[in-house]
This record gives C-alpha cells, sequence and structure tokens, in this order.
C-alpha cells in the first residue's frame, strides 16, 4: 500500500473515531432529558438482559470448570493445591468473567442492535418517526444504550456466581471439598478493591457495546448490503474497545493501587 492509501485510511479511521465520539455526547445529553421511554427500556433489558443469560451462563460455567481443570496439575506440581479455589475466584472476578461476558454481549447483542436499526434506517421507518414527530434518537438509541449499560453488569455478576459454582464441581472432581470449606477459601480471598473495579468497567463495556451497535445501525448506507456490514461491524468495533478499555482500566487501578 502506498503512502496515500494509508493516509486516506488513517484518515478515515480519525473520522471515524471523531463521528463515535459526537455520537456518544448526543447519547449524553438525550440521555437525562425528558421524556423518558420507559416502556420501550424495560423491552430492551429483556430482549439484551434476559435473552443473553442463558449464553452468558453457558459460558461462565465452562469458563469456571476449564479453568478450575486446567489449574490443577500446575498448582499441585508445587504443592498448592490448597489455592485452587482462591486463584479460581480471582482470575473471574477480576478479569475473565466481565471481558468474556462483555465480548459475549458484542457479538451477540451488537450484532443485534447494528442490524435492528440498519434495517429500519435503509427502510426509511427512521425519517418516517422524525416526519410524525417521533424523537428517534431517544426512543431507539438511548433506551437501547441504557439498556446494555445496566444489564451488563447484572449479567457479569451471574457470571461470576456460575464460574465459581463451575469451580466447586471442578474441585470435588478428584477430591473432596466441602460446600462450606470451598465458600469460605473464595470469600477469604476475594476483597472490596476486586470487586468494585470489575464492575466499573461492565458498565464502561456496556457503554461501548450501546454505543456502537446504536452508530453503525443509526447510519447505515447502501441498501440491505449495508445492514450486514453495520452488524458485522459492530461487533468487531464493540470487541477492540471492549480490550481498550480493559487495558486502560488495568493501568487506572494499577495506579490507584487497587490490584
Amino acid at each position: 500500500m502506498d503512502r496515500s492509501g494509508v493516509l486516506l485510511g488513517a484518515r478515515a479511521i480519525v473520522v471515524e473515531v471523531g463521528e463515535l465520539v459526537a455520537f456518544t455526547g448526543r447519547f449524553f445529553r438525550e440521555a437525562f432529558r425528558p421524556r423518558f421511554e420507559w416502556r420501550e427500556l424495560v423491552r430492551q433489558c429483556y430482549l439484551n438482559g434476559y435473552q443473553s443469560l442463558p449464553l452468558v451462563a453457558i459460558t461462565a460455567f465452562i469458563m469456571g470448570l476449564v479453568l478450575t481443570v486446567q489449574s490443577r496439575p500446575t498448582l499441585a506440581r508445587f504443592g498448592a493445591e490448597t489455592m485452587l479455589p482462591a486463584m479460581v475466584a480471582i482470575s473471574v472476578v477480576r478479569e475473565i468473567a466481565p471481558v468474556i461476558t462483555a465480548l459475549i454481549c458484542a457479538g451477540k447483542i451488537g450484532s443485534s442492535i447494528g442490524a435492528e436499526l440498519g434495517s429500519m434506517k435503509v427502510t426509511e421507518q427512521i425519517d418516517a418517526m422524525e416526519v410524525s414527530g417521533t424523537n428517534p434518537f431517544k426512543f431507539l438509541v438511548v433506551t437501547r444504550i441504557w439498556s446494555t449499560i445496566l444489564m451488563l453488569p447484572l449479567l457479569v455478576i451471574l457470571a461470576d456466581a456460575i464460574a465459581i459454582w463451575a469451580c466447586f464441581i471442578g474441585v470435588n472432581m478428584k477430591g473432596a471439598v466441602s460446600w462450606q470449606l470451598f465458600q469460605q477459601q473464595v470469600f477469604d480471598s476475594l476483597v472490596f478493591s476486586d470487586v468494585l473495579p470489575a464492575l466499573i468497567k461492565s458498565v464502561f463495556f456496556g457503554l461501548a457495546i450501546g454505543v456502537v451497535g446504536c452508530y453503525k445501525g443509526y447510519n447505515t448506507e447502501k441498501g440491505t448490503e449495508g445492514v450486514g456490514r453495520s452488524a458485522h461491524s459492530a461487533v468487531v468495533v464493540a470487541s477492540l474497545v471492549i480490550f481498550i478499555l480493559d487495558l486502560v482500566a488495568v493501568q487506572v487501578t494499577e495506579i490507584m493501587g487497587l490490584n
């Protein structure tokens, strides 16, 4: 690729980032301004939260079980097999559950929002809402972003619980540990500074998924082909933003001494 192609690509990225930031700013301007679409917000919370729970639960269970089974031989080699519940609990709560849950939701929710809003855009339903006097941004975008912000931390908490329960099953595959002892080891290893940063960054993960999905869908072009492109790019961009936010969160917690 020649120099002009690189410059054009860099310019397109900068323009995309600027438009995404402006779209986020518009969301914050509209998010706290009446009239609030409570019924649509509840419906979106059901779609983006409750209907995502089975996929998140299955993934969390497998994640906790596999992490336990794979970590046991290494800890046993150093005679630290009793540390297995504490290690898995800290790993899941701090990092694995928030990031994996966010990536799952980026694939499921982000693509769904991008495709839904994209199809409404190319069929001119959004334009019809504007003509009829309805604020489509308030009804379509704000409710969806709020739903991802509210639901993702709840899904992360459920993923934590399910993964730790799977860890208990994994520990008892080659041993006999009571639930009371396992629970005591887990909660003795966890502190408030492990849970709070994970929940805070899950809020930002939810914001990223909602904003990127709505932005891609709301600005869809080129007919039905653009709908598929919007759904695909919503997943890719949201996943990339999640990794960037996670990197920033790790650095911030390190500076604040929360790790």
